[in-house]
C-alpha cells in the first residue's frame, strides 16, 4: 500500500501516464518502477500487456487518465496529435510536467514525405523521392526516378501494408487504383488526406538501426548501431552490435542528434537506415525513417546494455540523468510472432533471455522477444541456430539469404550479396521466390 511518505518532499513527478499499452507501454513500466515512478496507460484494450503494471484507462476516460497522471509519453508513434498537443498544451499551463516527445515529433513521424524532407533540409541523406497527387504525376515520378519504384501511402500504413513495387510501366495504373483513395483521405489505411510518396529502389547491402535518448537539458547519448533483418515486412532479428560499421558511427550519431536538437526533442528515438556506397565506394548511410519512441530494435538493451533504451526513456521523462549506453555484450534479439514457443526448450539455450508480452497467439503478432548473450561472443551463432530449431515460427532465419538484384532473385550463400531496395518488404522478397521455383519448376 502506497503512503504519504512513500516519495521523497523533493520528487514533484510520482506517475507517468503512457499512452499506448502495448508491449513498449509494459516495459517502460518495468524500467519505471525500480526509479520509484509508477504509470498509468492510455489504452482501450483492458487485458493489454502493461495492464499488469498500472491503471489503464479507456479513450473516453481521458480526463481521469490526465488527472491520475503527472508527466506524459508515448509507446506508439500512430497516437492522434490532437491527444498529444492537448496534453503539451497542459505542461505549458503549468498543471504538468510535460508530454515527451513534443507533439512535432509525431507530426513528422506520422508523415513520409514530411520526413524525408526533414531529412533533406538538415542535409541528411534519403532515397530520392517524389510526392504524387494523380496518376499523371505517377507516370512523371516512374520517368525521373526510374523503374523500379515503390509507391507508399505518405500517412498510415505498416508492416508492408500501404504500398506497391512498380516494376514495369505496366504497373503503374495498377498501383495507383491500389493507393489513390489516400490521397483523399478515403482509403483504410488513413483518414488522413495526403500525396503518396514514390521513392526511388537503390543498392544496400545492410538495414541498421541507432537509437539515441535525450535528455531535458540537451544532452544525446546514443546506442550502438545495430543491424536489423526483416521478415514479411516484421522485424525478426537485431544483431547489437552491428558488426563492421564502426566507421559509420558517428555519421550516424550526428544524423540522430541532429534530428532530435531540430526536433527538441526529450525522450527515446530510433533511427532506421541503409547502408549504401557513395560515389566514390565508400560505404555510407541513408535515413529512411524515424520511430519517436523506444524501438523493436532496441530491446536487447536490457540485458545488453549499461542502461536499457527503457529505463533511459524514463529518465529523460522525469528530467534524471541519462545512463550509460555501452554495450556490455554482444547480443542477438529474436522477435517471437505468432505461437508461443516450448519456454523449457528456449531456456536450455545458455545465455538466453525471455520476455511474454503476455498476449494471446495470432499470425504475425509480435507476442515476445529472446535475446542471446552466451558468454562467448563465438556461441552466438550456434545458440542462435538452437533457439530457431525450437521456435513454431522460424520468421524466415531457417531460410538462405535471399536477395533482388536488377529484379533477379538471388540466393547465392558462397557470396556477399547486395540487397536492391528501398521499401521493399521481406513479403516481396519470398513472392519473388516463389515465382521463381515455380518456374524452375515447370522448366524441369
Amino acid at each position: 500500500m502506497t503512503t504519504a511518505n512513500a516519495y521523497p518532499v523533493t520528487q514533484t513527478i510520482r506517475t507517468i501516464g503512457i499512452l499506448g499499452g502495448g508491449q513498449l507501454g509494459m516495459m517502460l513500466a518495468e524500467a519505471a518502477m525500480p526509479l520509484g515512478y509508477q504509470c498509468v496507460f492510455l489504452e482501450d484494450s483492458a487485458d493489454c500487456p502493461a495492464s499488469l503494471y498500472g491503471r489503464v484507462f479507456t479513450s473516453e476516460q481521458l480526463e481521469a487518465f490526465i488527472e491520475a497522471a503527472d508527466v506524459f509519453t508515448l509507446e506508439f508513434e500512430n497516437t492522434p496529435t490532437t491527444t498529444v498537443e492537448q496534453l503539451a498544451s497542459l505542461s505549458q499551463s503549468g498543471s504538468k510536467q510535460g508530454m515527451f516527445p513534443p507533439p512535432i515529433a509525431l507530426d513528422i513521424a506520422q508523415d513520409r514525405l514530411k520526413e524525408k524532407q526533414m531529412f533533406n533540409s538538415l542535409d541528411i541523406a534519403t532515397v530520392p523521392f517524389m510526392a504524387v497527387n494523380s496518376e499523371a504525376e505517377l507516370k512523371q515520378a516512374c520517368d525521373e526516378l526510374g523503374l523500379p519504384i515503390v509507391l507508399k501511402t505518405s500517412r498510415g500504413g505498416y508492416d508492408g501494408k500501404g504500398q506497391f513495387v512498380i516494376k514495369q510501366d505496366s504497373d503503374i495504373k495498377a498501383a495507383w487504383q491500389d493507393l489513390k483513395d489516400a490521397v483523399s483521405g478515403k482509403g483504410s489505411l488513413t483518414a488522413t488526406p495526403a500525396p503518396l510518396i514514390a521513392e526511388g529502389f537503390i543498392n544496400f547491402s545492410r538495414e541498421v538501426s541507432i537509437i539515441a535518448a535525450r535528455a531535458q537539458n540537451g544532452q544525446v547519448r546514443c546506442y550502438d548501431l545495430v543491424e536489423n533483418y526483416h521478415h514479411h515486412g516484421i522485424l525478426a532479428k537485431t544483431q547489437a552490435p552491428a558488426v563492421g560499421t564502426s566507421h559509420l558511427f558517428k555519421q550516424a550519431t550526428d544524423a540522430i542528434t541532429t534530428v532530435m536538437n531540430h526536433l527538441g526533442y526529450v525522450g527515446v528515438m530510433a533511427l532506421e537506415l541503409f547502408v549504401t556506397k557513395d560515389a566514390r565506394g565508400n560505404d555510407a548511410l541513408l535515413a529512411n525513417e524515424i520511430a519517436p519512441r523506444v524501438h523493436n530494435s532496441g530491446h536487447w538493451s536490457i540485458e545488453g546494455a549499461v542502461t536499457s533504451q527503457f529505463e533511459n526513456h524514463i529518465r529523460a521523462v522525469v528530467n534524471l540523468p541519462l545512463g550509460d549506453t555501452d554495450n556490455i555484450h554482444p547480443a542477438i534479439m529474436v522477435n517471437v510472432l505468432g505461437q508461443y514457443p516450448d519456454i523449457s526448450a528456449v531456456l536450455n539455450i545458455d545465455g538466453v533471455h525471455y520476455h511474454s508480452y503476455h498476449k494471446a497467439e495470432r499470425d504475425d503478432r509480435k507476442i515476445a522477444h529472446i535475446t542471446l548473450m552466451p558468454n562467448d561472443v563465438a556461441d552466438l551463432e550456434p545458440a542462435l541456430a538452437k533457439l530457431v530449431a525450437v521456435l513454431p515460427n522460424k520468421v524466415g532465419l531457417d531460410k538462405k539469404p535471399a536477395a533482388i538484384v536488377d529484379n533477379k532473385v538471388i540466393t547465392d550463400t558462397d557470396q556477399t550479396l547486395e540487397n536492391t531496395k528501398l521499401g521493399i518488404e521481406d513479403s516481396q522478397i519470398d513472392s519473388a521466390v516463389d515465382a521463381k521455383a515455380k518456374v524452375n519448376k515447370a522448366q524441369k
